[in-house]
């Protein structure tokens, strides 16, 4: 936008100087040629009184002689008898002809132009004045004049040029800083907005995108609060189902029926958790302070439990390129399956790790552990094992930043959940992480 409004104001501001400049500079040097003549005119007539006195050959040459175009050889006489005073460049018969109805003339001659002035004498006679201007004298200053028109016009142009591209320039950013904007609330920054500047059209669309943008959060804000109703409406009818399948004891029907609520609880949880994604965007989470908040809401059911537990390796800052509320989602399911799968007073660890650009969340009990680990990964649930619902939203929030989970036995004698999550230092680019994590699941 920048070049194509200077190009404009170059072209425009070009046409507007060669209109007006062209004719001042012909007109220069018409006044220049104007001057010359005017010169020369005002020398030839000077001889007049000297003619009305006398045509003597010696007298006349004497008073030509004393002015400054007779001195440089530029003045002639020609007298009523055909006598010649002075250097002339033109033929008396030319001379007289270009003159035949008593008015001045101007002839040209090498070199330069001859002005020739008809001066009466008495009795009829008729005496000529020629008077030579040079071509450097009809040209004089004009090279200097279009010199200077030239460097006005060149002055214009680049002024003219420089104010477009600062108005240009002042268009661009505040196009810049919009079109910044809409890509950062595309990429789900909530927070974003602009100052409205430029012109009138561009301050009416900055206005417009801080009004869309608020309208979007407010939206996004009764997502979430809907969904949070809908997790405490769905929540009670579920663990309804759940009791009734428990009471139906055994049997194929009875297996079936807590199959399909453990399958439903797991399509809820999704569902819930990916409406409720954070309004501020996917940014950076910090590990370390959601699991000393997530384990201190948990210590209290731990306590009742009599449930030793204990965290490590949360004491300084870790981020990962994770959402807050996701991260502390797929938490929550994990340990919360610790309480769900194991008895009561089994102890727990959460342990957060972080080398070479990855961030390991590791919850390890102390319970009956699990059989087969990569079949409870693909289920999402472990059936009688110490962890299981809820590992499909862990798994998915893992594979989102190119990571993984695993599942194998602990120290503590149970079952040991790692979710492995990349940061972006490490992993620029998540679709090749995702595809080197897939190698290495290959190879292992």
């Amino acid at each position: 936008m920048r070049r194509a409004l200077a190009l404009v104001a170059l072209a425009v501001t070009s046409m507007v100087a060669l209109a007006f400049l062209v004719p001042l500079g012909l007109m220069i040097r018409e006044i220049a040629r104007d001057q010359a003549v005017s010169e020369a005119e005002r020398q030839a007539t000077a001889l007049a009184p000297v003619l009305a006195t006398t045509t003597d050959p010696a007298l006349v040459g004497r008073a030509v002689a004393s002015t400054p175009a007779g001195q440089a050889g530029w003045l002639a006489v020609h007298l009523p008898g055909g006598e010649r005073v002075g250097t002339s460049r033109t033929d008396v018969g030319q001379a007289r002809a270009a003159t035949g109805e008593a008015r001045a003339a101007s002839l040209p001659v090498p070199g330069g132009s001859a002005f020739v002035q008809p001066i009466a004498l008495d009795g009829g006679r008729t005496a000529l004045a020629e008077v030579f201007v040079p071509e450097s004298e009809l040209t004089r200053g004009v090279l200097r004049s279009w010199l200077v028109l030239a460097a006005v016009g060149l002055v214009l142009v680049a002024g003219s040029v420089l104010v477009a591209d600062r108005l240009a320039a002042r268009v661009v950013r505040s196009a810049g800083r919009l079109a910044e904007a809409s890509s950062a609330l595309g990429s789900g920054d909530l927070n974003v907005r602009v100052t409205p500047s430029g012109p009138r059209e561009l301050e009416e669309a900055g206005r417009a995108f801080n009004v869309m943008a608020d309208r979007v959060r407010q939206l996004l804000a009764a997502e979430r609060e809907m969904a949070a109703d809908l997790s405490h409406r769905l929540r009670t009818p579920l663990t309804a189902l759940r009791l009734n399948a428990e009471a139906l004891g055994d049997g194929p029907a009875a297996e079936q029926t807590r199959v399909a609520v453990d399958r439903l609880e797991r399509e809820v949880d999704a569902v819930i958790t990916s409406v409720r994604r954070s309004a501020d965007g996917e940014g950076d989470c910090d590990v370390a302070e959601l699991l000393r908040e997530r384990l201190e809401f948990w210590s209290a059911l731990a306590e009742d439990q009599g449930r030793r537990w204990e965290l490590r390796g949360a004491s300084d800052s870790v981020e990962a390129p994770v959402p807050r509320s996701e991260l502390a989602a797929a938490v929550d399911a994990v340990v919360g399956n610790v309480f769900r799968h194991t008895p009561e007073g089994t102890a727990f660890a959460v342990s957060l790790r972080e080398n070479d650009g990855v961030v390991g969340v590791v919850v390890e009990d102390g319970g009956p552990g699990v059989g087969e680990s990569g079949a409870v990964v693909r289920r999402g649930s472990s059936g009688a094992g110490s962890t299981g619902l809820g590992l499909d939203i862990a798994s998915r929030l893992a594979e989102s930043t190119g990571g993984r989970l695993s599942v194998d036995r602990s120290s503590l004698g149970g079952a040991r959940v790692c979710m492995w999550l990349w940061q972006r230092p490490a992993a620029p680019k998540r679709a090749g992480l995702r595809e080197r994590a897939r190698r290495r699941r290959r190879r292992g």
